[in-house]
């Protein structure tokens, strides 16, 4: 779960897709670009559900679900511009703006001692004592997922390592990479690091005294009017009613019981729960889009303070493109007066796509399955809706929001 540059210009945009996807929402004329290139990115990577979202200075002004999937009983339902999909990445950005909010509210500081915070012992390697909240959520805590497997997906090892049933839970995992040195020295360098981000849920729930679920749906969600969002589950079975359906050519040992079953990748082969405050949170594009919205200026749940601390430079990990990574977002100057924040998250069944652009324009993109082995590019998405904003000759101004939220 990665990141990429937003609105990589040079990319063309997508041709026409195929008249056969089925489509439900709203998309102006002015804006049939971005459904164009969306409809063609679709056909070429075979994904049977998608959404898109895009707003211009805090208004949405296009909305569409793509495709269909099927229910329990065989019923086939086409994607609405309000299904829940599994957004991966997107979830650390919710993450870090509650570290911001929790710091706003007098409740932590930014430089605070993890290990102190979390009562986590450093016997192991006393160079744990340095990493602070900023370094946790900026990615220079340590943790280097090329030299030691990401905690997050080695359930399997965690289980047997510390002599434990699967499923194995955020204490188990804590446990585990406690126990072993940090990769590099906190600060000295940029490694992304999913577990940083599931320690910061930890942070949040010890700080706040509530679920991190309930904490940032009570304190970030519902002040801006967005109730649709929530933690996903890991099975088929345990599926929200208005969730899309995932897919993958790939299977896995499952994760969630000790049966040694082999299961579809995206249902069972990683556990959900345990992602939570680094990827796993359920949204539609709307959803995501609105969100983005909360960093535009200070309102509800952030103030200006904490916004600046959400996109500030990180002590190290500046870029050659000039691109850092905030708290939750990659962060880049966009040359007008202002910054382009993105992020992507992947994971088995999941590709999402989510950027804040100059001149107040943001978008989101959710694909229920993601780049594998024979299948193009998913990166792709960013400079085609990038390019796309340049399609549009004049900007409707009729707001999506009270259709949807």
């Amino acid at each position: 779960m990665g990141t990429v540059p937003a609105v990589a210009l040079g990319a063309r945009p997508a041709q026409a897709g195929s008249a056969d996807v089925l489509t439900t929402g709203v998309v102006p004329s002015a804006l049939a670009g971005f459904d164009k290139a969306m409809q063609a990115f679709i056909t070429e990577r075979n994904i049977s559900c998608a959404q898109l979202a895009v707003a211009k200075n805090g208004k949405i002004l296009l909305a569409r679900g793509y495709g269909v999937y099927s229910k329990p009983g065989a019923t086939i339902v086409r994607v609405q511009p309000t299904s829940l999909f599994r957004i991966a990445s997107l979830s650390k950005s919710l993450t870090g703006a509650a570290i911001a909010r929790l710091a706003q509210d007098g409740k932590l500081a930014m430089g605070t001692k993890v290990a102190s915070l979390l009562g986590l012992p450093t016997t192991a390697d006393p160079r744990l004592a340095n990493v602070t909240l900023w370094r946790l959520l900026q990615h220079t805590g340590g943790w280097d997922r090329g030299v030691s497997p990401d905690p997050l997906w080695n359930d399997h090892t965690i289980s047997a390592s510390l002599d434990v049933p699967l499923p194995i839970d955020h204490a188990d995992i804590v446990k585990y990479v406690t126990a072993r040195k940090l990769d590099f020295d906190p600060g000295t360098k940029y490694v992304y690091s999913n577990y940083g981000y599931m320690l910061a849920g930890r942070v949040i729930e010890k700080v706040s005294g509530m679920s991190y679920e309930s904490y940032l749906r009570q304190k970030l969600l519902a002040p801006l009017g967005i109730t649709r969002m929530r933690l996903g589950r890991s099975l088929r079975s345990e599926a929200f009613s208005t969730e899309v359906t995932y897919a993958s050519k790939y299977t896995h040992k499952s994760v969630v019981d000790a049966s040694g079953a082999v299961v579809p990748y995206p249902y069972g082969g990683f556990n959900m729960p345990n992602q939570d405050a680094n990827g796993g949170w359920l949204a539609s594009a709307v959803d995501m889009v609105k969100w983005g919205f909360a960093f535009d200026a200070a309102g509800p749940v952030l103030n200006s303070t904490s916004i600046s601390r959400v996109f500030a430079k990180p002590e190290i990990g500046v870029n050659a493109n000039g691109s850092w990574y905030g708290l939750g977002w990659s962060v880049r100057n966009n040359n007008v007066g202002g910054l382009n924040t993105w992020h992507n998250g992947s994971m088995p069944g999941t590709f999402s796509f989510l950027a804040r652009v100059q001149n107040g324009v943001s978008y989101c993109a959710i694909f229920n399955r993601r780049e594998e082995e024979g299948t193009p590019d998913f990166d792709a998405i960013d400079p085609i809706l990038g390019e796309a904003i340049g399609t549009v000759k004049t900007w409707p101004t009729t707001d999506l929001s009270p259709r949807y939220f």
